[in-house]
């Protein structure tokens, strides 16, 4: 009998930290994503809203979906009347705030759709950050003026 209690009661407490790990609420959100519709092999462009609620810094560190072939992390940065995007490798949420990938500014270029983007329809979306954490969201496809 006493056999038998040993391995309960170790057992116990691996369980109970396992759902306390497992309760824990996830430090990154996805909000308004929306992919703009392009024709034919135009990239296309990917824009969100990220909200930290940590209280440290998280990275955006990729972004991917199935339904294009690649995608990339841009900024465009404006200098008087020209502008131009520069690939990033990764964006900073700060703790506690928010950030928006909007066209003119942060956004992700999608390449090589793998199929036409029917416009009203949503792609699944998976933001990898630095933290570990991988959050999927469906993605809003939009005509080129972003309706």
């Amino acid at each position: 009998m006493h056999r038998i209690l040993r391995p309960i009661a170790i057992a116990l407490p691996l369980s109970a930290m396992s759902l306390a790990a497992a309760a824990a609420p996830d430090a990154m959100m996805v909000s308004d994503c929306w992919i703009r519709s392009m024709p034919g092999d135009v990239p296309s462009g990917g824009y969100f809203k990220l909200m930290n609620m940590s209280d440290k810094p998280v990275e955006l560190t990729g972004v991917s979906t199935d339904a294009f072939g690649m995608s990339m992390l841009h900024e465009t940065q404006t200098s008087g009347s020209t502008s131009k995007m520069i690939m990033v490798n990764k964006v900073t949420v700060p703790a506690n705030g928010t950030l928006a990938f909007a066209p003119g500014g942060y956004h992700v270029m999608f390449e090589k759709a793998r199929k036409p983007l029917a416009v009203g329809s949503t792609i699944p979306v998976t933001f990898a950050f630095n933290n570990g954490e991988k959050i999927q969201a469906q993605c809003a496809v939009k005509n080129a003026a972003g309706q």
